[in-house]
């Protein structure tokens, strides 16, 4: 899978709930974090939108 984010910026960032790290989701486009089990999605041109309530619960 190709990266939706410009490289080496998700080895940089970190969930701003948790401080855990994160996982790329191509479909919907997100950034995951298991530790929270919530997604932060990716706008397009490959902006992540880090707010708290942008995120959405993974679906169990």
């Amino acid at each position: 899978m190709a990266s939706l984010l410009p490289e080496g910026l998700l080895e940089i960032m970190q969930c701003p709930r948790c401080g855990g790290s994160l996982t790329e989701r191509a479909e919907p486009p997100s950034l995951v974090c298991d530790a929270c089990r919530i997604a932060y999605p990716i706008a397009d041109g490959g902006i992540p939108v880090m707010l708290d309530d942008a995120a959405a619960p993974l679906d169990e």
